[in-house]
């Protein structure tokens, strides 16, 4: 056997850089690169190393270690899970940056590789800088946090470990069913020890996608429901973006007469001026998928797992109907008693459509389905309609994006208010066109997204919405876009506030407390310029005063040759109100104020609405 004298953090890199994937007939690195902030535990080796690597493996480098990992999964998003990359910090506070953003990918089920430092495994030196000490474990460091939100977890203690840990680890980043985000924790010791490592190890090696077919029971199952069904609906979830699944979708639904609701991970997976496209579904859905899901007998449930926002807290499924969960996960394929049916969303679509043949929804249904389209179309036309209001809308603000850029912009947003309406207006275009985390709704997502949503797609125009909230929790990967030449349209929506939870808070009858600034504790309420602050950050900052100057400012951007960042203030209480569905959120059972009980005992009732086991 042949070997090669390597340390950990070169076989490690080198073998990273080896991992290849065929996209379009063409062989690329299943690996775009490697985010990394250095400091100690991963400045000598693992710098050292990525330098050596440079060329195949590029290096990247932020200015947040969540925001870094944050663009790393939006590239792997982006990408619909087919490529990736990894990240890198120092020990303690740089890994514990990352916690959230491994947090999200695991909500998410996307692939990224975090490469965290680690303390001493010789433990000669210990405590080190930024060493967190168990008093009762000595084998516990900070990076243990990593465990219940990494698919895959594995501290790396002698340098040969990585022989076994990394084909598993890309084991789990390319699996349909396990994907998800892997650490492997790395000892800044092992990272510098050399061993000989097997040459072969280092092969080249071609991870192509796998697509798990239906058991023939599970599909006769789910067969037979279909053909008993009178009221049908698809949900199509985001696993219809990751299987490329989304022209299979869509001739399913022609050919059968089953109308589509979208989740938020799943918009776009039919272009929004499709007949059969009913668009969002659940709490921030529309009011045309809505009811039909609350009527529908049996529901085609394609690449989704069913959280609270799709189902309105299972208040929208009531009992009675027949879900079937189509997915790689049976984990989610049999939630809320569901017929299973374990497959890849591409080749579990083809195969039901071969069984049902001709079979067809009634007519009336998709009658009913294309009316309530066209009526909810005109209410949308509406709430995105421009007007001269002194603080406009969100879905104002939307509705010049839209005007401005088109549907062949990628729109990336992730929390507060800007979802729903999102959701719910934005008309997307081609697939992975809407860019939304909203599994584990994370602010401050947004910019650092857009990025790695930029980096995989470079071509393409790319829109970062976000509110002032978000953008003062993290902003500053402007700067690294700027850096790196990847030119952003970021548009600032400025309520003052956390709009989106101020009006959650009245709505459960609590009082405007804590949420806008001017309701906040405070001696004189900030005046923040984020024009002048963007401009900082190196991007073209403009404070525009209307719809018609943010559609002209839009306009402008797409020929500026950098980032450009527009700010506009908002209403913090108008919301689109059309469409929608109840969402569980719990309001106290005692208060002294009248409006919380009032507010509790609309709750009970709802709560009589949710889906049981039946």
């Amino acid at each position: 056997m042949t070997t090669i004298r390597l340390t950990m953090a070169q076989a490690l890199t080198r073998y990273l850089a080896s991992q290849k994937t065929v996209i379009d007939g063409k062989t690329v690195p299943i690996f775009a690169g490697v985010w990394a902030i250095f400091g100690h535990g991963n400045v000598a080796a693992i710098g050292e190393a990525l330098y050596q690597h440079r060329d195949e493996l590029p290096t990247f480098r932020a200015h947040n270690e969540q925001a870094m990992a944050h663009a790393a999964i939006a590239y792997a998003k982006a990408s619909f899970r087919r490529r990736m990359m990894a990240v890198t910090s120092s020990i303690g506070p740089g890994a514990t940056n990352m916690v959230t953003a491994c947090a999200m990918a695991h909500v998410n089920r996307l692939p990224v590789l975090f490469l965290p430092g680690d303390i001493f495994a010789n433990r000669r030196p210990d405590p080190v800088l930024q060493q967190v000490e168990d008093f009762a474990d000595g084998t516990v460091s900070v990076n243990d946090v990593f465990r219940p939100i990494s698919r895959y977890f594995d501290r790396i203690t002698r340098p040969e470990q990585i022989l076994a840990a990394l084909p598993r680890a890309m084991a789990v980043l390319t699996d349909p069913a396990d994907c998800g985000p892997v650490t492997l924790s790395l000892c800044q010791d092992v990272q510098a020890e050399a061993y000989d490592y097997p040459e072969a190890f280092f092969d080249e090696k071609i991870w192509t996608q796998r697509r798990p077919r239906a058991s023939d029971d599970e599909l006769a199952a789910a067969v037979a429901a279909l053909r008993m069904a009178r009221k049908p609906l698809i949900i199509a979830g985001g696993g219809v973006l990751y299987s490329g699944a989304t022209e299979s979708l869509a001739s399913f639904a022609e050919a059968h007469g089953i109308p589509v609701a979208e989740t938020q991970a799943g918009k776009s997976s039919l272009p929004a001026d499709h007949p059969l496209n009913m668009g969002s579904i659940g709490v921030t859905g529309t009011s045309a998928a809505n009811e039909l899901a609350r009527d529908a007998d049996v529901i085609l449930a394609v690449g989704t797992r069913l959280q609270d926002f799709t189902t309105g807290s299972w208040s929208l499924f009531q009992n009675g109907k027949t879900i079937i969960g189509l997915n790689t996960q049976v984990f989610d394929a049999t939630k809320h008693r569901a017929l299973p049916l374990v497959a890849d969303a591409q080749a579990g679509l083809r195969e039901i459509g071969l069984q049902l043949e001709a079979l067809s929804a009634p007519e009336d249904w998709t009658e009913r389905a294309r009316e309530g389209r066209t009526l909810w179309f005109r209410a949308a036309d509406n709430a995105t309609a421009a007007t001269n209001a002194a603080l406009p809308s969100d879905g104002q603000v939307i509705g010049a994006v839209q005007r401005t850029l088109g549907s062949g912009a990628t729109v990336v947003c992730a929390a507060g208010g800007l979802p729903g309406e999102l959701h719910k207006l934005w008309q997307a275009g081609a697939p992975g066109s809407y860019h939304l985390e909203y599994g584990y709704s994370t602010m401050g997502y947004e910019i650092a997204g857009g990025l790695g949503v930029k980096m995989a797609k470079p071509d393409q125009e790319v829109v970062v919405m976000v509110g002032d909230g978000s953008y003062l929790m993290m902003n500053s990967e402007i700067a690294t876009s700027v850096m790196l030449g990847l030119r952003l349209t970021i548009v600032v929506l400025d309520n003052a506030g956390y709009g989106c939870i101020n009006r959650l808070q009245m709505a459960t009858g609590g009082a405007n407390f804590n949420n806008l600034l001017k309701d906040a504790r405070h001696d004189v309420l900030p005046s923040i310029d984020f024009a002048a602050h963007a401009a900082s950050l190196g991007a073209i900052a403009t404070k525009v005063a209307s719809i018609a100057e943010l559609e002209a400012g839009l306009a402008a951007a797409l020929t500026n040759d950098r980032t450009t960042v527009l700010v506009i203030d908002t209403d913090p209480l108008v919301t689109t109100e059309e469409g929608g569905n109840w969402w569980d959120v719990a309001v106290p059972e005692v208060s002294p104020r009248p409006q919380v009980n009032a507010a509790r005992k609309e709750y009970e009732k709802a709560m009589q609405a949710q889906r049981v086991v039946d």
